[in-house]
């Protein structure tokens, strides 16, 4: 299973012809509950399919509760890693779901979460090499969400601190790698250059205006981005639809942001 595994699943979760992504991660319900855009998961679900999306990341209760029974296909990633917002230790994210229940479940990739310069960062890499041992057993692509968080990190979003974020990902067994944008193209190469997997860009807390999320994917697919990950941005903004339609023509048909604006 485990050699022809991976790519047959890895197919789901992108567009076959432009190998890019666009994922809309709804995880936030377990450390945020249910703030606007992800009360009703099956209905947010068919809005970003509606759009455009290759693929949603939730914890197990986003199949549970309703994947995808009606509308348009749309890949399946299943986060295997957590904790809440009223954790003592919001960046030690621990293994709540084991990679077999995703395969029972049906999903096509699976993800977990490293801060990498958080006081358990040993840990949680631990764990990550383990996920990594059992996805290569199952044939089961490996997302891995890798942000430099902590005491000894001046800025989440520096190259120095990211590029380390990117590429111990690659080395423990990752398949793809979400992290944050450098803030522009030049220091993003830096990330990418040196990441032999893909890279996608996390979308992170609500923007400013709409402009900033479409310049932040233009430039990061120029900076030899792989596609995005972007949750409250999308499933938050007044028409999700749009906007994931929006963002899909700039990855895949390099719209650029003036014409991607004209669609919403």
């Amino acid at each position: 299973m485990s050699y022809t595994g991976k790519p047959v699943r890895l197919e789901r979760i992108m567009n076959r012809k432009t190998r890019k992504m666009l994922i809309v991660p709804m995880d936030h319900g377990m450390s945020l509950g249910p703030i606007k855009g992800i009360v009703d998961l099956p209905k947010t679900v068919d809005i970003v399919a509606e759009g455009g999306a290759t693929a949603v990341l939730g914890h197990i209760g986003l199949p549970l509760f309703g994947h995808r029974r009606y509308g348009k296909d749309i890949g399946l990633i299943l986060h295997l890693s957590g904790n809440t917002s009223m954790s003592p230790d919001p960046n030690n994210k621990v293994l709540i779901t084991p990679v077999e229940d995703a395969v029972k479940m049906g999903a096509d990739a699976v993800s977990v979460h490293v801060n990498l310069g958080a006081e358990k960062d040993d840990e949680m890499l631990r764990k990550f090499g383990l996920i990594a041992s059992k996805c290569r057993e199952w044939g089961m692509p490996l997302l891995a969400m890798m942000y430099p968080r902590g005491k000894k990190i001046s800025s989440e979003h520096a190259a120095e601190y990211v590029k380390i974020a990117a590429r111990a990902a690659a080395e423990i067994g990752a398949d793809i790698v979400k992290t944050n944008y450098t803030g522009d193209i030049d220091s993003f190469k830096e990330v990418t250059g040196g990441c032999p997997i893909p890279v996608v860009v996390a979308g992170g807390p609500q923007m400013k205006t709409t402009r900033d999320i479409l310049q932040m994917v233009h430039d990061s697919i120029e900076g030899g981005g792989s596609g995005v990950a972007i949750g409250r941005n999308v499933f938050q903004a007044d028409n999700p639809t749009k906007m994931v339609s929006a963002i899909a023509k700039i990855i895949n048909e390099k719209y650029s942001v003036d014409e991607a604006l004209k669609m919403l």
